[in-house]
């Protein structure tokens, strides 16, 4: 956007952004689907690596994941920084998002552990708030390791199986 057109925007729809995108990882590591459901627009759009899923509408989109991460023992962990917002008008922005995820499978006894970057459009709707229509992801790189090949690993605290707190005895 050029500087003639930074009228178009304020901060606070930087910030709105930034504040959807963390709330939509919160909400995926903690389950919440309502919460999930709540960061998009009707008709968005999900390509998670790089295609490799899928999903049109937000009702597909929340049903993928459900499908996907709704066991208490999928564990997830997703960062992003590095935030690139540009906006194309007073209610259209797109944004490049540096991940760091870690995935821990107990039923599969696994932990998986990767990096991308997101690719996101946003469009902020007559109610004044912005929503993610476009996402996804391209891997940098992504590596998956059994559990039970390090010795003494002992999951020790769960959102869910010990209610966030550390059964560690200091």
């Amino acid at each position: 956007m050029k500087a003639e057109d930074m009228a178009a925007w304020d901060w606070r729809d930087l910030e709105a952004v930034k504040r959807l995108k963390y709330r939509y990882m919160r909400c995926l590591d903690q389950k919440d689907w309502e919460g999930v459901r709540s960061c998009f627009t009707e008709d968005a759009q999900a390509r998670y690596s790089a295609g490799a899923y899928a999903a049109d509408g937000r009702d597909a989109i929340v049903e993928f994941l459900v499908r996907a991460m709704d066991r208490r023992s999928f564990l997830t962990s997703h960062r992003v920084t590095q935030p690139e917002i540009e906006f194309q008008s007073a209610d259209r922005a797109t944004g490049v998002w540096a991940l760091d995820d870690v995935v821990v499978d107990l039923d599969a006894g696994v932990t998986i552990r990767g990096a991308a970057f997101y690719e996101d459009a946003y469009r902020k709707g007559a109610d004044g708030v912005w929503r993610i229509c476009r996402t996804g992801y391209l891997r940098i790189y992504e590596e998956r390791f059994p559990r039970a090949s390090l010795p003494g690993l002992e999951l020790t605290a769960s959102y869910w199986q010990t209610g966030g707190r550390s059964r560690i005895e200091v």
